[in-house]
């Protein structure tokens, strides 16, 4: 019997008919055609017509896209290398801060952002005036490594990060999925920009020694142009990489979530055994303080990454109590950190180091109460998985309003 007929003949078995095509994709395809000509007034073939030519269809108009894109993403990719290697030039100089470089690339990866999400003309403008005044304001500041001025330095790739976010989502700023693309985004990113990084380190190495056989030094010329030039450009390409559902990022993702989460809340159980068996004392040991409120900010976002890749909306999973647990942990480091940063701050007084790291442990506190609290409902069925994006994506602003108070406040609070 012909697969025409077939087809036709097993219209009422959707099972069949998935089978079929299965088997053979082309040939069934091809039979389609014909039986749907004889039978246009079927719901069933109408559907499979849809099914196998709507997307022909859409490739089609999506075609004509990534060329644009591509020759944006190719453009800001050079600009970027070459305004990273300008302002490396001048910070070498001394005439600017190193701090600097981060305008050679973020401000390139906004525009390829602005470019796909096409916003409304008062978020382009606010989002490109708040980036020039970036700019000014930090080469206005002194050439001075005090406390202040190297916590606005220290703040700036925060707050210059939240407006990357802002560029991402565009109109849709203050949509929870938007935002959620966004963090999402990010951990694609790294997985990409390391990937490609390795490839570029493979290449320096290579390049270098077939320079040195043929008796030239270049290593310092490739490090100070090339290198860095590739390191700026490749930033935007990772952004284009990920933007283009690049399907390598998008696969390893939610498994490095699921492999490392675990592995991290064995380490830092392990450690806080280890620290508890030592006597550390973090209400006295500034070093330790420090390096504690390190490792907690470091927990935070791989927490956030996990929750990101991992939460489903219907079905709960082992990576879910792991991140509860993890999420249980930073939140005990918190309270600790923010208890012995108080107590420094009553017993030796107001310093801008003191301020800030205070700030930021109020304002993590906050956020894993939230988190912890929605995960807590989900476990229990209470609560879906929307609860805790919400607690995570909703919160973002806040990170960035603090950054840009401690970028642009603090050093003519503390001038």
């Amino acid at each position: 019997m012909s697969t025409e007929n077939m087809i036709i003949e097993n219209l009422a078995k959707p099972h069949e008919l998935e089978r079929m095509f299965r088997e053979e994709p082309e040939v069934f395809k091809s039979a389609f055609n014909s039986a749907y000509e004889q039978n246009r007034e079927s719901q069933v073939l109408s559907v499979w017509f849809e099914r196998l030519y709507f997307k022909e269809d859409e490739l089609v108009a999506k075609n004509k896209m990534p060329q644009s894109d591509f020759m944006v993403m190719g453009a800001l990719a050079v600009f970027a290398g070459i305004s990273s290697r300008i302002i490396m030039y001048f910070a070498e100089l001394d005439k600017i801060s190193p701090i600097n470089v981060l305008f050679g690339v973020i401000p390139f990866i906004c525009a390829y952002f602005l470019y796909r999400s096409k916003p409304e003309k008062k978020i382009l403008y606010s989002i490109i005036s708040l980036i020039a005044i970036s700019i000014i304001y930090m080469n206005l500041l002194p050439k001075e490594n005090t406390d202040s001025i190297m916590l606005s330095y220290m703040h700036l790739p925060v707050f210059l990060w939240v407006l990357m976010g802002f560029s991402f989502t565009g109109n849709e700023f203050g949509s929870v999925k938007a935002r959620l693309s966004f963090l999402k985004f990010n951990g694609e990113f790294l997985i990409i920009y390391a990937t490609m990084a390795i490839s570029g380190m493979m290449l320096t190495g290579l390049t270098l020694q077939l320079f040195s056989v043929a008796g030239f030094d270049i290593s310092e010329f490739y490090f100070e142009n090339i290198v860095l030039f590739g390191a700026a450009a490749l930033s935007v390409v990772a952004s284009y990489l990920v933007t283009t559902n690049m399907k390598l990022a998008k696969s390893i993702a939610p498994y490095i979530a699921k492999i490392f989460s675990p592995l991290i809340l064995i380490t830092l159980v392990t450690y806080l055994i280890v620290v508890a068996a030592s006597r550390k004392n973090p209400f006295l040991d500034r070093n330790f303080l420090l390096v504690f409120n390190g490792i907690l900010i470091s927990i935070l976002a791989i927490s956030i990454f996990s929750i990101t890749e991992s939460t489903k909306d219907a079905k709960k999973s082992i990576s879910d109590y792991v991140n509860f647990i993890l999420i249980a942990v930073a939140l005990v480091m918190n309270a600790i950190a923010l208890s012995a940063i108080v107590f420094r701050l009553a017993s030796y007084g107001i310093t801008p180091n003191r301020i800030a790291v205070v700030g930021l442990n109020i304002l993590i506190f906050g956020n894993l109460i939230w988190i912890i609290s929605s995960y807590a409902g989900f476990i229990r069925n209470e609560k879906g998985s929307s609860a805790i994006q919400n607690a995570v994506t909703k919160y973002l602003p806040a990170y960035g309003i603090w950054a840009a108070f401690v970028t642009f406040a603090f050093p003519i609070i503390f001038s």
